[in-house]
């Protein structure tokens, strides 16, 4: 009896189908790889949109606290007058 298909073909057949497989996905992998970098740079920008929102009151804290500080500070210098010495006799 006489088989249609050798094993050396059935291989090729095999290595053939695996090849158009690994392209396939190679295909779909490089779109998504395209789609992750877009999001990523959506993300960094909504983290970075997100972190100036979160900053602008800190800052604006920090100033207000650097300013009473150095006004507080001003208030509690000591005032340059001389004081009478008393001597005893």
């Amino acid at each position: 009896m006489d088989t249609p298909f050798t094993s050396a073909d059935l291989l090729l057949y095999l290595q053939i189908t695996i090849a158009a497989v690994a392209i396939i996905v190679l295909y779909h992998v490089l779109f998504i790889v395209v789609d992750l970098r877009k999001v990523l740079r959506r993300i960094e920008a909504i983290t970075k949109e997100v972190e100036g929102f979160i900053m602008k009151p800190l800052n604006m804290a920090d100033q207000i606290l650097e300013a009473v500080m150095s006004f507080i500070e001003e208030q509690q210098k000591p005032t340059k007058k001389k004081k009478k010495s008393s001597k005893k006799k």
